[in-house]
């Protein structure tokens, strides 16, 4: 009889990859099912990065590689750092990992101990949590409400912050909600943790590249340069790249911490592939004018989605600042019938559109909808939840 470990009791499988794997089950039924909650860009990796992993395999890069990552790929992230970031980081501060949510597991497991607390805002990316748990940490959740477009205030931080609190993870542009820290929220909430000299940040900058209405890319670690060794920055390829099968994630910080990370990584998976590793320098180095049509493809797709959505009934949505979401409040179809988001996430797929309830994310009652998908596919699916609606 195989008996589990007790770290994995409180450990659930990702909602929003159990939605999207429930909606190609029902499309292999035969249902027609318009999958809004995937969360990756559904634009194709650029040719000329897939040229890359091919040459990378026809010229035998299929070997072992450093554990953190390979010589040219690590520069071209120290630059990119520099670049669009204004982030100095020595090559030893840089760790390559096997997507950014690996890059994020390794900063916790090789930091957190039984009991330390790590500050998370609600709504959060579904992962932040579990990762706490499994290194036997305490998720401590912060709800972040509508009226400040689900964004943590620095009153909000220093109240929760206390004797055992590690880590502030902090996500922007934001999944599940699409908001952005402006840099006068930035700096309240760094001057909270210069007051807490005990505390770390993880910055998860992921969606970096995917800012609307003149946002711009904002990095805590230039922006307080006096708190960057206790600050990781998490990055990858993933979202601005439509990279997600690809696997590499990248981060930077302080030297003993990044030395951990990468001792862990070496029992757990060695190095990050091979030929991905490439694919990823050439996406860092190579030419990047595609971003602007896939950004302009957004929002076009945004502003359609938000106009639509607050036209039906029951349903109303803020105009995401970044990334590809709507985290759109289902308190008015919420009743007798349906009685929760989870219940509103399945009836909207039964009538057609896979979405993630925002209990998911820790914050109800709300769901989350990808735009990250083709504008007839949006016009068809805010039909199918109009008549849904209407339905009730």
């Amino acid at each position: 009889m195989v008996v589990l470990a007790n770290r994995l009791k409180p450990l659930k499988p990702s909602p929003t990859l159990a939605v999207s794997q429930k909606a190609r089950e029902l499309r292999a039924q035969g249902k027609d099912i318009i999958d809004l909650g995937v969360g990756e860009p559904d634009f194709d990796t650029p040719l000329h990065i897939k040229q890359a992993a091919i040459d990378a395999i026809t010229q035998g890069e299929t070997k072992y590689t450093p554990v953190d990552g390979i010589l040219p790929l690590k520069k071209a992230i120290q630059q990119k750092f520099l670049e669009d970031n204004q982030l100095q980081y020595d090559l030893d501060q840089i760790l390559v990992s096997n997507g950014a949510k690996h890059s994020l597991f390794n900063a916790l497991y090789a930091s957190v101990n039984p009991g330390d607390e790590v500050i998370i805002p609600a709504p959060y990316w579904v992962s932040y949590v579990d990762m706490v748990l499994l290194c036997e940490g305490v998720p401590k959740i912060i709800e972040c409400v509508e009226k400040n477009r689900f964004k943590m205030t620095a009153s909000q931080l220093k109240e929760s912050i206390t004797s055992k609190t590690k880590w502030v993870i902090l996500n922007s542009p934001s999944n599940p909600t699409g908001e952005v820290y402006s840099k006068e929220e930035w700096m309240s909430l760094l001057e909270v943790l210069r007051q807490n000299p005990h505390v770390l940040l993880l910055s998860d900058e992921i969606y970096e590249k995917l800012l609307f209405d003149d946002s711009a890319p904002l990095s805590p670690a230039a922006l307080a340069p006096d708190l960057k060794e206790r600050i990781v920055t998490i990055n990858g390829v993933s979202k601005s790249f439509a990279m997600t099968g690809w696997r590499i994630g990248y981060c930077a910080g302080p030297k003993i911490l990044i030395n951990a990370m990468k001792d862990v990584q070496s029992h757990m998976t060695s190095n990050p592939c091979s030929i991905s590793q490439h694919a990823a320098l050439k996406a860092l180095t190579g030419p990047k004018d595609f971003m602007k049509d896939w950004v302009k493809a957004y929002i076009e797709r945004r502003d359609f989605m938000v106009e639509a959505i607050n036209k039906i009934n029951g349903l109303k949505c803020l105009a995401s600042q970044g990334a590809f979401y709507l985290y759109v409040n289902c308190e008015g179809i919420i009743g007798e019938t349906l009685k929760n988001d989870q219940d509103v996430s399945s009836y909207f797929l039964e009538n057609g559109v896979a979405c993630v309830p925002g209990s998911a994310f820790g914050l109800s009652p709300y769901i989350r909808l990808s735009y990250a998908t083709s504008m007839d596919n949006l016009k068809i699916a805010v039909e199918r939840l109009k008549t849904a609606c209407g339905s009730l």
